[in-house]
């Protein structure tokens, strides 16, 4: 991503007013710990910080270094998430709205308009422009994809010394092979989505990750799966 705001957020910008609030979530896919969503409201008139991009572009030092800089430069950060018993109760999906929903009440800036990576969210509760793979084109999307990440990432890695045998530290609750491991060994603990599919097979005894299937896409219309 260039240093540089996208032409989407300075037309919104001119079009719904200079308030504009990026927003992400980050924590779907791990087998253990919440989700976490931040929204961030940059100045209008700052030049965009050299560096940022999509979260997961980026290494974890360069997203400390960053996520201190925008915390520093930002009109207003909110940062929401939802637990693994919320997860488990209404599922990830919805529960990630619930974190997003959370992350916009506190800004202590009502934005004009809010801008969010990937499609658009009918509960979400505000009017809102949603760009799929927002985090690596739109400057405020990334400055909360960042935040949100750094934060969770943060959260497991304390987490991980309470719960040292699966390496959350590194893995941040992913279903690595030191995960599965970890779970073979020592079973489940209080921050495992029991919901989710590997981590029902686990409770079942039956570890590790499931049997990759055949990449039928290449064969077809060489295009992903839906």
């Amino acid at each position: 991503m260039s240093a540089r705001w996208s032409g989407l957020e300075k037309g919104l910008r001119q079009s719904r007013g200079p308030l504009l609030a990026g927003m992400d979530e980050v924590g779907r896919g791990p087998l253990a710990g919440p989700v976490v969503a931040c929204a961030v409201i940059m100045p209008p008139d700052a030049r965009a910080i050299r560096g940022v991009d999509d979260s997961k572009a980026l290494s974890r030092e360069l997203r400390e270094r960053l996520a201190a800089r925008i915390l520093e430069r930002a009109l207003a950060v909110g940062v929401g998430a939802a637990s693994v018993h919320e997860i488990d109760t209404i599922n990830i999906y919805h529960a990630a709205v619930r974190a997003m929903r959370r992350a916009l009440a506190r800004l202590r800036v009502a934005p004009d308009h809010v801008l969010v990576d990937g499609n658009p969210i009918r509960s979400l509760g505000v009017e809102h422009t949603a760009v799929v793979g927002g985090d690596a084109c739109c400057h405020s999307i990334a400055c909360a994809s960042i935040v949100a990440k750094v934060t969770r990432d943060r959260l497991m890695r304390a987490l991980a010394q309470r719960h040292p045998h699966y390496r959350w530290e590194t893995n941040v609750g992913y279903g690595t092979a030191d995960h599965y491991a970890g779970l073979q060994e020592h079973g489940l603990t209080p921050h495992h989505r029991r919901s989710f599919g590997p981590v029902q097979r686990a409770m079942r005894g039956e570890f590790g990750p499931p049997e990759p299937r055949p990449d039928v896409s290449l064969v077809v219309l060489d295009e992903p799966l839906p």
